[in-house]
């Protein structure tokens, strides 16, 4: 094998943008370059364009174009769910300890604004217990954040049943679907979520590409974040990212006629690589076997550094966790709150494969992993 052969396995921290992505958003920096918000005839049709990537982007979730916001990516659209919440009588949120940083860290400034908020602990296998949700939620709870598919363990939540118990105490449900859009079917509808997180490079869009349902149903009044020329409704004001906007519909569009291609052959691979690394002695899964998506698998090695096995691993990127802080001293959160100890989560490596992942790359890190490991522990 040689060094020079990449082995990417980090796709929950971001993907290759798509090739047809990227020939779709191309015209738009050199050709179709006016502002949409220009009366021209140049500005009319990249908003005509626009309007059809809206439309794009909505379909694949199931909603409204009035439904949705474009933003730079899932923190953004976080930040602007949870912010423009503010002006409210209730002053409570809920949300879980495996939460991403986003959220949690969203969440600690809302407490420095007078907010309260519990930070609810999950069950071993990272599922939120449902009747601990049932009794922390009263009328005073303002909001709900539930993730959809965690960053580093894959583990996927019953938003549909989060969701029924928000609203039954009046309660908002916002979903960070960031890992789930573009990988397994979403329907806010069918979910009854209120508000929806989407991040374009998760699923081969673009980077800083993203953006938020807000449901008409739920008749939600956001206050915008970002003031100025009062584009997308008043909701985020600046002139919209033409490119990125286009090479995200056109990542939704791919998404929509092969998820189900994808998740077949990457759940495949993704089944096969776990099934040779857990014949490694001692080695484990983290969080739920039954209930994950199907490109994660996040596997323990106890009595080695995740910190040495990445770097060992040289040629092939994984990760220790959050791509916020891949490579850390720091146990994951994530980790800790599905109660490992210091030692395993940092012994602990998360393998997240993608539309590009292939047969040999999965055969290689096999081979590899179980030799590095051996090796670290001799």
């Amino acid at each position: 094998m040689h060094e020079t052969y990449q082995i990417y396995l980090d796709n929950n921290a971001t993907t290759k943008t798509d090739p047809r992505v990227l020939e779709s958003l191309l015209p738009y920096f050199t050709e179709h370059y006016a502002n949409p918000g220009s009366p021209h005839l140049n500005g009319l049709a990249v908003k005509e364009a626009i309007d059809n990537a809206i439309w794009q982007v909505a379909d694949l979730i199931g909603s409204k174009e009035n439904e949705m916001v474009f933003t730079s990516g899932a923190t953004e659209s976080i930040n602007l769910a949870v912010k423009g919440l503010r002006n409210s009588e209730r002053k409570r949120i809920i949300t879980f300890t495996t939460e991403h940083k986003a959220v949690l860290d969203t969440c600690h400034y809302m407490e420095s604004q007078g907010f309260k908020v519990e930070y609810l602990p999950v069950q071993p296998d990272g599922i939120i217990d449902p009747d601990l949700l049932e009794q922390s939620l009263n009328e005073e709870t303002l909001l709900v954040i539930a993730m959809m598919a965690n960053n580093e363990t894959g583990t996927l939540q019953n938003i549909k049943s989060i969701a029924e118990a928000s609203h039954s105490y009046g309660a908002y449900l916002l979903c960070d679907a960031t890992q789930a859009v573009g990988k397994i079917p979403v329907d806010v509808k069918e979910l009854d979520v209120d508000l929806l997180s989407i991040s374009g490079h998760k699923f081969y869009g673009p980077k800083g590409t993203g953006a938020l349902y807000v449901s008409k149903k739920s008749k939600i009044k956001l206050e915008e974040q970002i003031h100025g020329g009062g584009q997308q409704r008043n909701l985020r004001s600046g002139t919209l990212n033409v490119p990125g906007i286009i090479g995200l519909s056109k990542a939704c569009e791919i998404a929509k006629d092969e998820m189900n291609n994808d998740a077949e052959r990457i759940g495949k691979l993704r089944d096969f690589l776990e099934q040779e690394l857990l014949k490694i002695k001692g080695s484990f899964v983290n969080g739920s076997n039954a209930h994950r998506i199907y490109n994660t698998s996040n596997i323990c090695f106890p009595d080695v550094s995740s910190e040495k096995l990445i770097i060992a691993l040289g040629n092939i990127s994984v990760s220790s966790g959050s791509a916020c802080s891949s490579v850390t001293s720091q146990p994951s959160h994530v980790l800790k709150a599905l109660g490992l100890s210091d030692e395993n989560a940092l012994s602990s490596i998360r393998f997240s494969l993608g539309r590009f992942t292939t047969p040999r790359d999965i055969e290689i890190t096999i081979s590899k992993v179980t030799d590095v490991v051996n090796t670290l522990r001799a």
